[in-house]
């Protein structure tokens, strides 16, 4: 084979896929592995598609993404607390657009990017694409928050950018405002982007504190968002990135580069979307995160408490197996699937997605349960 671009090199497949697609060959087995809602997307917003398509939208959008989903955008993110303008949002092909338009725009070769660990693994990928270094910052040993000297142990003066995700794939849980007040002392006034992968934020239980609404950070950061998690709109690939008019003005030749332009109609329903009150989709998740956790808890097991997004990350030292091991033999004996620690950067841990029906989480907690007593 001819050589081809050597940082493709270390990359590998991503180990939630190979574990859902292993657990598919497992007669009746209980998926907890993909993060993707069971919800159908909201009849408003499908009704909006059908309407584009018959209005004959259907031929190129301008790169930026069409303006009145831009301006819904701007409208929406500047209510939440980050001020923008139309011209400062790019709509992108996902979150996966965003967070790859972000950092192939701002990384050098040579540059470190800082990646609070357990984290999902597409940033190191994208760092990896773009010949930079991913640097990760162990979360685990501090109750999974930033400290002020474990960021000051890993910042260098090669240091490009800091990658944030709140709520967390694959803990749950929510940066804390002393985490974030590490972040913003670490960076500020220096030349290092803070890149915030927002998909989860509709989807806290509590309070989440967020640096995209500091005003005096406006000049380094960038925002990546995502239709798919709060909309249940995971399979149209609608996201988008916000940051500083000069920044954005470059990345806008780069995503263009890529990809052209989001379909036209189904950047229409965005803009329903944005108008469609979708709270009961997260009270739902909340339920369903209350009962796995109760599950969990009465079978001794040790996790982070989730405050967000739909995932819980359990701690499987104390069994003595290795993620990926403990993971195989949970599908092969048990029928239930879940995702190894070793997938972002824990090992000792596996992930559980409770985006499914509760009668499929009922299951896959009696089998875990089952199975933990046979160890």
């Amino acid at each position: 084979m001819i050589p081809l671009n050597f940082n493709l090199d270390p990359l590998q497949r991503s180990g939630i896929r190979r574990f859902t697609n292993m657990a598919k060959e497992v007669d009746d087995c209980v998926m907890l592995t993909i993060g993707e809602p069971d919800f159908a997307t909201p009849e408003p917003i499908k009704a909006a598609a059908v309407a584009a398509l018959a209005e004959n939208q259907t031929h190129y959008a301008p790169n930026q993404g069409i303006a009145p989903l831009r301006q819904a955008i701007a409208a929406y993110e500047t209510q939440r607390g980050m001020a923008c303008t139309a011209d400062q949002v790019l709509v992108t092909v996902g979150a996966t657009g965003a967070l790859f338009t972000a950092l192939l725009g701002i990384l050098n070769e040579g540059d470190e990017v800082i990646i609070p660990t357990p984290a999902f693994s597409l940033y190191e990928t994208i760092a990896t694409v773009a010949g930079a270094v991913p640097v990760a910052l162990d979360l685990a040993a501090h109750d999974f928050q930033i400290t002020d000297e474990a960021l000051a142990s890993v910042l260098t003066d090669k240091t490009k950018a800091i990658v944030l995700n709140s709520p967390n794939n694959p803990t749950g849980t929510v940066l804390s405002a002393e985490s974030l007040a590490a972040v913003k002392g670490a960076v500020a006034g220096r030349d290092i982007y803070i890149v915030c992968d927002n998909v989860y934020n509709q989807l806290s239980y509590g309070p989440c504190p967020d640096l995209s609404l500091d005003p005096t950070l406006a000049d380094q950061l960038l925002l990546c968002q995502s239709f798919s998690k709060p909309y249940a709109m995971t399979g149209w690939r609608v996201g988008y990135l916000v940051g500083p008019q000069p920044v954005m003005d470059r990345l806008l030749l780069l995503h263009a580069a890529q990809v052209a332009a989001v379909p036209t109609f189904v950047q229409s329903a965005c803009v329903t979307a944005l108008a469609t009150d979708v709270s009961g989709m997260a009270q739902e998740y909340r339920r369903r995160r209350d009962y796995c956790v109760e599950r969990l808890e009465k079978m001794g097991l040790h996790f982070p408490r989730p405050e967000g997004a739909f995932y819980i990350f359990i701690d499987i030292r104390p069994f003595g197996i290795g993620s990926e091991e403990f993971c195989t033999r949970l599908i092969r004996q048990a029928r239930v699937a879940a995702v190894p620690g070793s997938c972002f950067g824990a090992e000792g841990f596996l992930r559980i997605s409770y985006c499914c029906a509760m009668e499929n989480l009922q299951k896959g907690m009696d089998r875990l349960e089952q199975f933990l007593n046979r160890l």
